[in-house]
């Protein structure tokens, strides 16, 4: 059972909720103390006839409007059903249980002043897989991502549409064949469902998931390369790594020290071998894979902090009894991890696709000319270098930053926003081709690797090009490949090569 605080979300508890692998999601208790108190507040304030923002007020440029005690709750209501705005492809499931999941984290830790139900009633959605329909455009990360935080309270309302074993139905017939009571808003339990960084967060954690899988594979497949163009593994050496220790770079170096150890095919040039020093692609692997690592190792600390704060506005404080007013909503930080993750594996894409053309061009590698068995009336593998070319096309262009392109919105009063979910969506989707990259360069050099039969690699690079194997044959002449990548990209993600 996974039991949300506020404090202690894993972002392995995200990707696993987000997978649909852990349906068995609860409140700890000390969350339901946190939620309780801070719901006190705002009830003791509504009594005692306090002016609070967004309860008592109106949102944004709107706060200086006083609102009737017989007005509050369609306030709520209204901000909700207005804010449900957004437009175009639909979020995946992946990324809206994912979104659910950080809301209620957030919420659990109690500062936002809802009732417990909201929370509550997020988990059993999440229970039931009843996913609402939220779509992917709309949201700037500031004040929050509004817009597809909106359907997702609209859902909770028994409004909007939402999916269940992906078909869409109306919210209130799923909610209904599920027993599940539709939210009955109060005061505050708009603004609280709505306000908050959780789906730039939610897009940032599944795309840093997905390039973290990616940048192991791609290490193992330079150590496949490498081997493949009878390269040296020296520039890999411990001392060289001493004397500039970035994290990166050295864990980078030892573990393509680890993956080529006892590699029969280096032992066959090591001696007599004219060449002095290999391209950049090959003896640059740590320099490069490492700048990477320690780039998703900065993201990946912005983003653990993240799941676990509470971005909500204004914020509720049990301890003191205030509720203050702040900017804990705006998704810069995010938004710059996001855009930081893009960039990183472009750069990583780019020194991968080097090396699979190398591998294709005769001149550079001294292999038959892409792999094929019969280069001339063959292609053997020679579309792939082209069809990553595009893909490292459409990587360099994602790399471009979201995050420093701020347009006002709401009456000035937010004059500048983050574009959060703008920098994580192209971070996802950047991983996602990134693993295609990964893929062929893998499926190149297992290919190239078995020119140099009966020699082997080393361990860990021939257990690699097995699990290649078991899904993508040699090539026995051309065929269509499309498959293949699909199905090594597909083990790319899984996390086979890490």
């Amino acid at each position: 059972m996974l039991a949300l605080d506020g404090h202690s979300l894993s972002l392995a508890d995200v990707i696993r909720v987000a997978r649909g692998a852990e349906r068995d999601i609860t409140l700890a208790p000390r969350a339901v103390r946190a939620l309780a108190a801070s719901r006190q507040v705002i009830e003791d304030k509504i009594a005692a006839g306090e002016r609070v923002y967004g309860v008592t007020s109106g949102f944004g440029r709107l706060a200086e409007i006083a609102i009737s005690p017989d007005e509050r709750v369609a306030l709520q209501v209204n901000v909700i059903r207005s804010h449900a705005a957004g437009f175009g492809p639909l979020s995946s499931s992946d990324s809206v249980r994912a979104l659910m999941l950080l809301r209620a984290n957030t919420l659990a830790h109690g500062h936002s002043g809802c009732q417990p139900r909201c929370v509550e009633l997020l988990l059993e959605l999440l229970r039931h897989d009843i996913l609402p329909v939220v779509p992917e455009i709309g949201s700037v990360g500031a004040s929050g991502d509004l817009v597809p935080l909106s359907h997702v309270a609209l859902a909770l309302m028994g409004e909007g549409e939402v999916r269940v074993s992906g078909i869409s139905q109306r919210a209130a017939d799923a909610l209904r064949s599920a027993g599940i009571e539709p939210l009955q808003v109060r005061e505050k339990d708009g603004l609280a469902l709505i306000n908050g960084t959780q789906y730039s967060t939610a897009l940032a954690v599944l795309a840093l998931h997905e390039a973290e899988q990616a940048l192991d594979a791609v290490e193992m497949a330079g150590a496949m390369s490498l081997d493949a163009l009878k390269g040296s593994p020296g520039p890999f050496h411990e001392m060289i790594q001493a004397v500039r220790p970035h994290p990166g770079q050295a864990k980078s170096a030892e573990r393509l020290r680890h993956l080529l150890e006892g590699s029969a095919i280096r032992e066959s040039h090591r001696h007599g071998d004219p060449r002095i020093q290999d391209a950049y692609s090959l003896r640059c692997m740590p320099q490069v894979h490492g700048a990477a690592r320690d780039a998703l190792r900065y993201a990946r600390g912005i983003l653990e902090i993240e799941v676990n704060s509470a971005t909500d506005n204004p914020l509720v404080f049990p301890e003191t009894g205030e509720i203050v007013s702040g900017g804990n909503f705006h998704a810069q930080i995010v938004a710059q991890a996001a855009d930081i993750i893009a960039l990183a594996i472009a750069d990583v894409a780019a020194i991968s696709e080097r090396r699979v053309e190398r591998m294709m061009n005769p001149d550079s590698s001294g292999l038959p000319a892409f792999l094929a068995r019969n280069p001339g009336v063959e292609s053997g593998l020679m579309m792939l270098q082209t069809a990553v070319a595009d893909a490292l096309t459409e990587m360099r262009l994602l790399a471009s930053p979201a995050s420093i392109h701020s347009v006002p919105t709401g009456a000035n009063r937010e004059d500048h926003v983050a574009m959060g979910p703008a920098a994580a969506r192209k971070a996802l989707r950047a991983a996602q081709v990134f693993a295609y990259v990964v893929a062929v360069e893998l499926m190149c050099a297992a290919e190239a690797i078995e020119h140099h039969r009966p020699l082997t690699s080393g361990a860990p690079v021939e257990r690699a090009i097995a699990a290649i194997r078991a899904k993508v044959p040699r090539l026995e002449g051309d065929r269509p490949l499309t498959a293949d990548v699909e199905a090594v990209a597909a083990l790319v993600r899984s996390g086979v090569f890490s």
